[in-house]
């Protein structure tokens, strides 16, 4: 939602050698036309007879992203991240220590030559965007929690005003993938700029790290989102622990998914006096997903026909994923193979993005069989939003190209008013994308061009209601 849900399934082809010799860092360049190169790391390790990954994103400003798997089986390695839909094909080149290959992203399909030479490019360079705060003129303290639940410990930093005179607190909470507690992604740390703006304006603010992310401990690629709403109470029962926070009035502010768990937490947790739900969903996640990969295709230059196909297909996955919750993973899988092997000889082969059939299927198999995935193709916001009785700020920007603005801040307010909640504003920003900066066309690739991290009327409209409470 935050991003695009993707899934990465990488499959390299090689030799017994590169096998033995497979771990370590591998670099390579994406040449996207109409775009500067983007280059893409894989972190190899060996534990036992057990490999393990994590991919970089440097130009996007996006490191240590967790993978599932990564197997070794004859001359094949498969990598996948069952929230991510790549896909990367490649064959190892003894004679070089290289791999040759395509990489592909929907329709989308590139060459990708990995090798374990670091380009200077490739270097994790942190972006420094205008909003980056450059002065803390408030306290700063970094901290830990723990969710008794899971047993995760959770790293943050709490930050508040100087004067000690708030009388507010706000729990950031990040949208889908793994992020840290400045919600670092395409190169711009959002939940930074946030956390400053609002601790500036008298509000203090909690952020921390995802479950298994940066330093916070646990598991997070088997966790859905509802572990990670356990995650949020643990902090609430954290700030109530503590005797200067006990008494500050606890708000909930969450980002695309966030936006998401943050109605869980507030249905359910009385010590919850307010939420603020940036780009969330207000619609059943079905109906978002479908908008979502109509403006996505569309974005990218897809035809009507090869958008109606892939609408219809994906309508039928996630009607069979929502409806047989109760089904053993296996079971699911099996389903899923027929449906998709039926309806994708329907396509043309143009429309397959150069991939055979049990590739597709492969691709969209490690997504949708994950946990994660099987929860929130299932979730209809509004069993919670009806039962949310505190203040609500729902934010969204009209070139959000993700989670669509008028739909679901139009599904926000429904169920807000079926729940009898009189006290909310549902608001669509002008111009603003999916991260709320001012955008041309809200596509993904835009964000990381952009220079503004959040547009100013965003800012100050979150923390001008908030302090009107």
């Amino acid at each position: 939602m935050k991003r695009i849900i993707y899934t990465f399934a990488f499959i390299f082809l090689t030799s017994a050698t590169f096998a033995q010799s497979i771990v370590g860092d591998w670099y390579g360049a994406l040449n996207i036309p109409g775009r500067s190169p983007l280059h893409i790391v894989f972190h190899i390790t060996k534990n036992g007879e057990n490999y393990t990954s994590t991919t970089d994103s440097p130009d996007q400003g996006v490191n240590g992203i967790a993978t599932d798997t990564t197997t070794i089986t004859g001359n094949q390695v498969t990598i996948t991240a069952s929230k991510y839909k790549v896909k990367y094909t490649g064959t190892y080149l003894p004679d070089s220590n290289k791999i040759k290959g395509i990489f592909t992203q929907g329709l989308t399909n590139l060459p990708l030559i990995l090798s374990t030479t670091k380009p200077l490019a490739s270097v994790a360079v942190p972006v420094v965007r205008p909003q980056d705060p450059k002065d803390f003129p408030y306290k700063r303290e970094d901290l830990t929690f723990t969710n008794p639940i899971a047993g995760n410990r959770l790293s943050g930093t709490l930050t508040m005003p100087a004067d000690d005179k708030a009388s507010r607190i706000v729990i950031l909470i990040t949208g889908s993938g793994p992020q840290n507690r400045n919600e670092e992604i395409f190169g711009h740390r959002p939940f930074l700029v946030w956390s400053d703006w609002l601790t500036r304006h008298g509000i203090a603010v909690l952020r921390y790290d995802d479950r298994g992310t940066a330093q916070s401990t646990g598991v997070f690629n088997t966790a859905t989102s509802a572990d990670f709403a356990d995650d949020v109470e643990a902090a609430v029962t954290y700030i109530q622990s503590r005797s200067d926070l006990k008494n500050l009035s606890i708000g909930l502010m969450g980002h695309s998914e966030g936006g998401m768990i943050a109605p869980i937490v507030a249905s359910r947790n009385k010590a919850i006096k307010f939420i603020v739900l940036l780009a969330g969903p207000g619609v059943p996640i079905t109906q978002l997903m479908l908008k979502q990969t109509e403006d996505q295709m569309r974005l990218g230059g897809a035809s009507d026909e090869a958008i109606q196909l892939s609408k219809g297909l994906a309508a039928k996955m996630f009607t069979t994923i929502a409806q047989d919750s109760a089904l053993s993973t296996a079971a699911l899988k099996q389903k899923l193979d027929t449906l998709m092997y039926r309806e994708l000889n329907n396509f043309p082969k143009a429309d397959l993005g150069g991939k055979t059939i049990p590739e597709v299927v492969q691709a969209n198999e490690a997504v949708m069989l994950s946990p994660w995935y099987r929860y929130f193709i299932a979730f209809d916001p509004t069993d919670y939003l009806t039962k949310v009785k505190y203040p609500v700020l729902a934010l969204d920007g009209t070139k959000d190209m993700q989670v669509n603005a008028e739909a679901n801040l139009a599904g926000i307010k429904a169920s807000l008013e079926k729940g009898g909640n009189k006290h909310f504003e549902a608001v669509a920003l002008p111009g603003l994308n999916h991260l709320f900066q001012k955008a041309n066309t809200g596509s993904v690739g835009e964000y990381s061009q952009i220079e503004e991290t959040i547009d100013p009327i965003a800012l100050e409209k979150v923390s001008s209601w908030i302090n009107q409470l």
